[in-house]
Order: C-alpha cells, then sequence, then structure tokens
C-alpha cells in the first residue's frame, strides 16, 4: 500500500462503549444499530458486482431522458476494466477521472474499480496549472476526460507523463439521443473549445474494443486503495485523502444503516444526484449508496443551469435528493419548483457546506420536506454525522455520529472537553483516511497521537449527544480578543427577507486586530446597507455586527457551489494592496 500512514484503528476498538461515554446512542432512532460489523466490510467491487447480479432490470442510472440498468452498467464497466487492462494497466495504478455527472461516468468509475485500478476524481473545472499539479502529485497513467475539457489537457501534456488520454462526450452511452446531445453541446451552446489531442482515444472505441474480452478478475482486498481524493483539507494544501476501499465501503454501510429504516420497501428509489460525482459527497452518497440498494442516480450534468435543472425536476419521478445549501437556495427560490412532483420525496439530505435556517425554511414551505443536515470530509469517506431522518423542521446541528463512529471536541492542547463547550471535532471510525497520499508530514499534523483525526472545524456536542458546528478554525475572526465565527454571522443576514446570499471573513484593523466584513447578494435592490446594518444590530451582539457591508452580483464558489471565503479574502486584500 502506497499510503503514508496506517488506518487508525476503528472506532470502538478500545473504548468504553457506554452510553455516558456517547450520548449520542441514546438519541439513535430504535431502528438504527448502534455499529457495523466491521468485519464484514468487504471492497466496492463486492459490492458493485452484487447489485448487478441482485438487480440486473433495475434502472441504474438516468441521464438525459435516458436510463441504462445495471446489468447494462456492469457490461460497460466491464469493458471499461477489459480495456484498461490491455493497455497494461496493473494494480494500484491510478486513472483520473475528470468528467462531470454523464452517463459514461458510473461505468468509468466502477470499470477502473474492477481493473484494480485506484481512482483520481478530477474537478472539470481545473486550470491547466491545477490539472497538472495533481496528475503529477498522483502518478496518473490515464486520464478520462470529457471533450469540453480537452483545451486544457492539451495545454498540459507536455508536462504530464500519461500513457493514453480518453475523450468521453456527454452523449456517450445515451443510444440514439447522444447524438443530438453531442450536437447541441458542440454546435448549440459552443461548450467544446478548439483543442489537439491526436493520440487520444474516443470513449465509443473504448467501449467497443473492451467489450470483445472480459476483463480479468483482479484480487482486489478492503485494504486496496480505492481513490485518492484531493482535497485542501485543514491546511489548505492540495493532497491526496487515501480512501481504501474498507473506508468507502464502510461508510456506505454506516449511511445505510442510519437511512434504511427510512427508505421503506420500495424497490425504484431515485436519487437526484447534482453534485458532481468526483465530489466525496456524491460519491459516497449517491453512486456508491444508491448501488448498495439497487436505486438509480439521476445525473444533473450541469446544476448550475437552474431553469433546466428545474425542468427536469418536473419531468421525473424523484424519492431522494443530495444537495447543499447554496443549491437548495437556488431551487428553492427558481421560477417553475412549485410545478415539481415531491409528493414521493422520502428526505433531502445537505452536506458541503452548513445549512442555513432560512433556507432550510424556504425549501420546507416549497417542497414539504425538511433538509436532513449531515456532516463529513473527504478524509471522512466522507460522512461522520447526520441528522434524524424523521425530524420534521430544521435542526441547526449536524446530528448525531453515525453507526461506529466517535467524535470528540478538543482543546488547542488535546485534552478533550466536556458537552457545551467549543473545540476542535474530532474523529474515528472506519471511515477515516489511511492518511494523505506521499505526505506524512500533512498526516502528521492531522492525526492525534492516540488516532484520531482532526477535523479543523470548531465544533459543540450538545448534552444529547448532537454536534453543532460553530465554525472553520482558520475562518474564525479575533475581534478585540473576541471570536467571531462566520456562519453566526451569515445564518442572521440570510434571514433579512431582502437578502439571498452572504459571505463573511475577517479583515485586519489596527485598532481591533480584525473588523467584520460581509458581502451580500441582494434579492431586493432596494435593500440598504443602513437598513442590513441596522437588522444585524437588532439580532448580534456589537463586535459581531458587520463593520463594512458591501453589496455584490456573485460571489466566488466551488463548482458545486460551496461559498469560498478564503478566495473572497484573497481578492480583497489584493485589491486593498494594488
Amino acid at each position: 500500500m502506497n499510503a503514508t500512514t496506517p488506518a487508525p484503528a476503528t472506532a470502538g476498538a478500545s473504548d468504553s462503549s457506554s452510553s455516558a461515554a456517547r450520548p449520542w446512542l441514546a438519541s439513535y432512532p430504535a431502528q438504527v444499530p448502534k455499529t457495523i460489523d466491521e468485519a464484514r466490510v468487504g471492497t466496492l467491487n463486492e459490492m458493485f458486482l452484487r447489485a448487478v447480479a441482485d438487480y440486473p432490470n433495475r434502472a441504474a442510472v438516468e441521464s438525459f431522458g435516458t436510463r441504462i440498468t445495471y446489468a447494462a452498467l456492469g457490461r460497460q464497466a466491464d469493458a471499461v476494466a477489459s480495456w484498461l487492462q490491455g493497455q497494461g494497466l496493473k494494480k494500484g495504478d491510478r486513472v483520473a477521472i475528470m468528467l462531470p455527472n454523464v452517463m459514461a461516468f458510473p461505468a468509468i468509475l466502477f470499470g477502473v474499480l474492477l481493473a484494480g485500478g485506484t481512482v483520481v476524481n478530477v474537478n472539470p473545472l481545473y486550470t491547466p496549472r491545477e490539472l497538472t499539479y495533481q496528475l503529477k502529485d498522483s502518478g496518473a497513467r490515464f486520464l478520462f476526460v470529457l471533450e469540453n475539457f480537452a483545451a486544457t489537457v492539451e495545454e498540459s501534456l507536455p508536462d504530464l507523463a500519461l500513457d493514453r488520454v480518453v475523450l468521453v462526450t456527454p452523449g456517450d452511452l445515451l443510444g440514439l439521443k447522444g447524438a443530438i446531445v453531442n450536437l447541441v453541446s458542440r454546435h448549440v451552446k459552443k461548450a467544446v473549445k478548439p483543442f489537439s489531442l491526436p493520440r487520444a482515444v474516443a470513449f465509443k472505441a473504448v467501449a467497443a474494443e473492451g467489450a470483445r474480452q472480459k476483463a480479468q478478475a483482479v484480487p482486489v482486498s478492503p485494504d486496496d486503495i480505492a481513490f485518492l481524493q484531493y482535497t485542501g483539507g485543514t491546511t489548505g494544501v492540495a493532497k491526496g485523502a487515501t480512501l481504501l476501499h474498507r473506508n468507502v465501503a464502510a461508510n456506505v454501510l454506516q449511511c445505510e444503516a442510519w437511512m434504511r429504516p427510512f427508505f421503506g420497501d420500495r424497490e425504484d428509489h431515485v436519487m437526484v444526484t447534482a453534485l458532481p460525482l468526483y465530489h466525496i459527497f456524491a460519491l459516497t452518497v449517491c453512486a456508491m449508496l444508491m448501488t448498495r440498494i439497487g436505486g438509480c442516480q439521476l445525473l444533473i450534468a450541469n446544476p448550475r443551469d437552474i431553469p433546466g435543472f428545474v425542468k427536469t425536476l418536473q419531468k421525473s419521478r424523484i424519492t431522494l435528493m443530495s444537495g447543499l445549501n447554496t443549491l437548495y437556495n437556488a431551487l428553492a427560490n427558481a421560477p417553475g419548483i412549485e410545478k415539481v412532483d415531491f409528493s414521493q420525496m422520502v428526505f433531502a439530505v445537505s452536506g458541503g457546506m452548513a445549512t442555513q435556517e432560512a433556507v432550510a425554511k424556504k425549501w420546507k414551505e416549497v417542497t414539504g420536506q425538511p433538509i436532513v443536515e449531515g456532516y463529513g470530509l473527504s478524509e471522512t469517506s466522507p460522512v461522520v454525522c447526520a441528522n434524524r431522518l424523521d425530524i420534521e423542521a430544521f435542526t441547526g446541528t449536524i446530528g448525531y455520529p453515525l453507526p461506529s463512529t466517535d467524535v470528540s471536541v478538543r482543546a488547542n492542547d488535546g485534552s478533550i472537553l466536556p458537552p457545551g463547550e467549543r473545540g476542535e471535532l474530532c474523529v474515528k471510525g472506519p471511515q477515516v483516511m489511511a492518511g494523505y497520499w506521499q505526505r506524512p508530514d500533512e498526516t502528521a499534523k492531522v492525526m492525534t497521537p492516540d488516532g484520531w483525526f482532526r477535523t479543523g472545524d470548531v465544533a459543540v456536542i450538545l448534552p444529547d449527544g448532537q454536534v453543532k458546528i460553530v465554525d472553520r478554525m482558520k475562518d474564525m475572526v479575533l475581534v478585540s480578543g473576541f471570536n467571531v465565527y462566520p456562519n453566526e454571522v451569515e445564518d442572521v443576514i440570510v434571514k433579512h427577507p431582502g437578502v439571498m446570499e452572504a459571505a463573511v471573513i475577517g479583515l485586519p484593523d489596527e485598532h481591533s486586530g480584525e473588523v467584520v466584513v460581509a458581502y451580500v447578494v441582494r434579492r431586493d435592490e432596494a435593500l440598504t446597507v443602513d437598513e442590513l446594518r441596522q437588522f444585524c444590530r437588532e439580532n448580534l451582539t456589537g463586535y459581531k455586527v458587520p463593520r463594512r457591508i458591501e453589496f455584490r452580483q456573485t460571489l466566488p464558489k466551488t463548482n458545486v457551489g460551496k461559498v469560498l471565503r478564503r478566495a473572497l479574502k484573497e481578492e480583497v486584500e489584493q485589491s486593498h494592496a494594488r
């Protein structure tokens, strides 16, 4: 194994299992087990092949109105695996996937795993510099990329040591409809920039060649590496979280244990998969969990196209949904959302960033369903905590640790703090990564001597075991010695009816050390700075009230819609330095 550190001990290996040590256990729904059987956690390959065998005729994936079954997905994944093996892929070799949510993604994802490879998920919106760094750091031999982003690959290629580049189109695996989808992408939307990759091979050719011979079975174990999931983590340096098959498979079983009592007996679950599958939340909660239960993923290729997204939802029968705060906010305020049938929805889960109370309230008004907030990180495969799925309204917490998960809140010196006190949230469980890829120094920074992962998030454990995230440690603003947590200020600002979105940062100040500054996207253009500041004064103590409020048209966000406070702060500081 090429990970840089042994995997931490799993939860419960040496700790007391009493409810006093784990107050959340008393709050578990009656049907949810307190632990999963870690000895029976297998590989993601076994999970996928079992789904293909057990649910051959069920829909596995839907894209642009076309569905493919588990049997068809199994054949396509086997063809990808066969082709990779024919190209010389060896067990443990890294294969990069640079795709949005198109039909070919799941086939490529499982094909790489069946071939014995390790998946390196790549954000398609990366710049050539970012792409070069990640592919060189991971040592990827192959790259599957959507043709829309091939120009970026062309620019990076001279600095890379790739064996082959495979060009994927949005219409691959869509049958006759695929030609129309590609035509629109290339010539109507003009989404494909000119590029030259003469040695690249088309995915269609890969699928055809690979289908001629069945892939060779590869002995993959739970301790083999399934993913290098790149993240800035708690230090901001891009690095690959080494996720073993057993890390992700265990998290799937943990999520299933938490959710299964609420799924019902139906066999036709459809999960709205709007977060990109290269994001760890969608990867586990959508791709892997749906595979485990034989559900269907409704892939949304471009969730930023909110009108198109709403039209897709209007035509679909959906039972499950995953997203994050900004996505739910945009959908809840989108024209036409009232025409979507939410009557069969079992739950809508949110992660990736803090869910705001105002957004959750609006979502329930529109859909009749509360947002069930969870919490996780790339380093934890990702889910650590989740709210009960039977909540009636938004709780403002991230819920309870999942089965076989331990959490603690610690002071700067590493000592464990009692319930109610703020400190750094630390996690232990089978879903915790094996370490950062070839970075023992970075791994050491986030693992405690007794084997707990330090999340970098400030949290409080409530008396009943619920966990409440206060903020990111690095985002905290220090005003004259008082701690100000941006999440709290943002939550207040977005409750004003004239506000759509807000981001709060701290900027240097010669008198107070730092001041609170808010950047706001208005819903009502008539809203003034004075009116909003007065609203903040009515809801926040003096030192938390933003000293400056600036209205903007947009806020900087990641590709999945998470507001980038760090990028906003850098942008502001650079403009002041000019």
